[in-house]
């Protein structure tokens, strides 16, 4: 009844909390467990990283969209790559980070909405990143997966003599907590500018990136008006470009022409309706989403006969072979946390570093690992996404919120790269078609359509994948789990409801 935290790490959950009985807001707590997940989830997240967020300021049903993105290096385009034989952008390269955005965002953030203040909501992670906490399963298991991504001197901060770490040894970053003091004292600028960004730049630069101090200086969060989309009289709030929430709102779209009610949740058919359309709108999006300052597809996007055509192309019998191909008519023209406090004011925060342990590479002195977000964009001569610099590239991560009636509802998220369109379509129709409740409907088997295959996870019965099969799909059963997420449903009378995802070990804590 007074506050309620649900992420992926039980220590950055309970730590949230400790946050809301201290008398910080839901902004403070969900800064709090957002930069401790940096040292309990090091694959995940970090403060070489970039957010994004959806806020609801207590007494209203507002919500805000917080682009804490980075953008590339001045120095950094298309070209450049394309002249070194490059098709794609390389991502163990410094071509692949952009500017850390992470940081400016909590700064701002705090500023704006923070009850306690930075230094308060910071205090925890650097004592944890001082001291060690222990590696549990899961994130052992991601450094299983994984931890060949890191080099140099990532390497150093991050393995254990060379080798990852397992379940129940100690990671501890005190380069990392000096940084996370330096903010608490002089905010933003120790990060930006001055010997921790020099740390950094010599990083990048020495391995070929054309990172400047002047690129840092002028990291800027920005606010804008969540994207709304509707599915079945509920209101969908998405993050807009250059976050991919509009291609849940377009899949749910397509979702929409078909009585998925009607159909077994986890049986064939709905299966096979949720890949096609998962396709057809991931296509889609990498046709026209980029930096919204250069986005021109957003009302194509949006309409709805686009997703009336895109639907009409699904053949519920069999899997189609090409997205592209088949779609082209039709476009001719044109690691997550919430936290809800006892004011109801609502954060759904998501942090990552994009591909596990992201580009691999860290600063030398205080070990802050880069993401490789510059690696969503594309190379290709005049595509809307073409990297240049100053430009954001295509985001995956897309925190959500659930309006009813006009009332914030659920705020929720579902982690795991390209999954995220998809699991927020899958999240909304498992509550909305079949009644799920918010833990059922995040425990329930996924599935997923990506390069070229069909992923099932090990949920489903056999008899299901194997008709799935014989309608042409390639499909496979994945070793890492898809995905993972978190919500808190606000009940009618204000009581919240918690769901975290089994696939991380998570939990949702309130008091």
């Amino acid at each position: 009844m007074n506050g309620l935290c649900a992420t992926s790490h039980p220590l950055a959950a309970s730590t949230a909390v400790d946050v809301l009985r201290r008398g910080g807001n839901a902004m403070d707590a969900a800064i709090a467990g957002a930069v401790l997940l940096g040292l309990c989830e090091p694959a995940m997240t970090g403060i070489g990283g970039d957010c994004f967020a959806l806020v609801s300021p207590a007494g209203t049903e507002d919500v805000v969209a917080v682009n804490g993105s980075g953008r590339a290096p001045a120095g950094h385009n298309a070209a450049l790559l394309r002249d070194e034989g490059k098709s794609t952008v390389p991502l163990d390269h410094p071509y692949a980070v952009t500017v850390p955005g992470a940081i400016d965002a909590f700064c701002t953030m705090s500023e704006r909405w923070g009850k306690l203040g930075l230094a308060d909501s910071l205090a925890p992670a650097i004592r944890y990143m001082d001291e060690g906490v222990p590696i549990p399963p899961r994130v052992a298991f991601d450094y299983a997966q994984a931890h060949e991504n890191l080099q140099g001197a990532a390497r150093h901060h991050f393995l254990k003599d060379g080798k990852p770490l397992k379940t129940g040894d100690i990671l501890a970053l005190p380069g990392q907590a000096e940084v996370l003091r330096r903010i608490s004292k002089h905010g933003r600028s120790a990060f930006y500018e001055g010997e921790v960004a020099e740390d950094m730049l010599a990083a990048l630069n020495a391995g070929g990136g054309r990172h400047t101090t002047e690129d840092f200086a002028a990291a800027r969060t920005t606010f804008a008006d969540p994207l709304a989309g509707h599915y079945k009289g509920r209101e969908l709030l998405e993050h807009p470009p250059n976050g991919q929430g509009i291609t849940a709102h377009l899949m749910l779209n397509i979702l929409s022409h078909f009585d998925l009610a009607a159909m077994d949740p986890f049986g064939v058919e709905r299966a096979h309706v949720e890949a096609e359309a998962a396709k057809l709108a991931y296509d889609a999006r990498n046709r026209f989403l980029s930096d919204p300052d250069t986005m021109t597809g957003l009302a194509h996007l949006q309409a709805p006969e686009t997703a009336e055509r895109l639907a009409a192309l699904i053949d519920p019998n069999r899997a189609m072979a090409s997205a592209t191909t088949v779609s082209e008519a039709v476009h001719k023209d044109t690691i997550y946390l919430t936290v809800v406090d006892r004011d109801r004011m609502v954060v759904s925060l998501i942090y990552s570093v994009f591909h596990s342990f992201g580009s691999g590479i860290a600063s030398e002195k205080f070990g802050i690992l880069f993401q490789n977000r510059g690696a969503g964009f594309s190379l290709a001569e005049g595509h809307a996404n073409e990297m240049a610099g100053g430009k954001r590239p295509l985001h995956t991560i897309i925190p959500a919120m659930v309006r009813d009636e006009g009332r914030v509802t659920m705020p929720f998220g579902v982690m795991g790269g390209q999954y995220q369109p998809n699991g927020h379509a899958r999240v909304m129709s498992n509550m909305t078609d079949y009644g799920m409740d918010p833990q059922a409907a995040l425990d329930a088997p996924r599935s997923f359509a990506e390069g070229g295959k069909l992923m099932v996870e090990r949920g489903y019965a056999p008899e299901v994948a194997a008709a799935l099969a014989e309608k042409g799909h390639a499909v496979d059963t994945p070793v890492t789990p898809i995905g993972g997420a978190q919500a808190i449903l606000i009940h009618p009378s204000g009581v919240l409801e918690g769901a975290s995802d089994p696939r991380k070990d998570g939990c949702a804590i309130g008091y």
